[in-house]
């Protein structure tokens, strides 16, 4: 098909107006993504009193990412223990444990006070880090 050089222009403001709708779109889907975080980072910062942001190191310092998989932990990719994914819609913590903030805090603190036999160690993390961690654990 053949297209005159009178086409052009017409084709030019198309392709205009496709690519900035295409990015009006995408800014869109970001926005919404960045909102969407932000809303989970303050419900899990009202729920345990923590700071997620600080979770991804606490959780390399304690060893967790070397026996759990933890999204969005770069490397986080252990076995030992079970995934992190989706662990505010879980019922039980660690098979014993009613799943919540509190109890969540509790386990990781000292999870042989709940389950003496749990290959989860007392890391010596405190209550303050371990409610960073869960928090960042309710968001994911």
């Amino acid at each position: 098909m053949n297209r005159s050089n009178a086409d052009l222009p017409q084709l030019r403001q198309l392709l205009a107006i496709g690519l900035a709708l295409l990015a009006a779109t995408a800014a869109g889907i970001v926005s919404g993504m960045i909102e969407t975080r932000k809303k989970e980072h303050d419900i899990s910062l009202s729920l345990t009193g923590g700071d997620p942001s600080k979770a991804p190191q606490l959780m390399r310092h304690y060893g967790c990412a070397g026996c759990h998989e933890i999204p969005g932990i770069p490397g986080a990719d252990g076995k030992v223990g079970g995934s992190f994914a989706g662990l505010k819609e879980r019922v039980y913590i660690g098979g014993v444990l009613t799943n919540s903030t509190g109890n969540l805090v509790e386990w990781i603190v000292d999870p042989q006070r709940f389950s003496p036999r749990t290959a989860m160690p007392a890391t010596g993390i405190t209550r303050d880090e371990a409610r960073d961690v869960a928090a960042y654990l309710y968001t994911r």
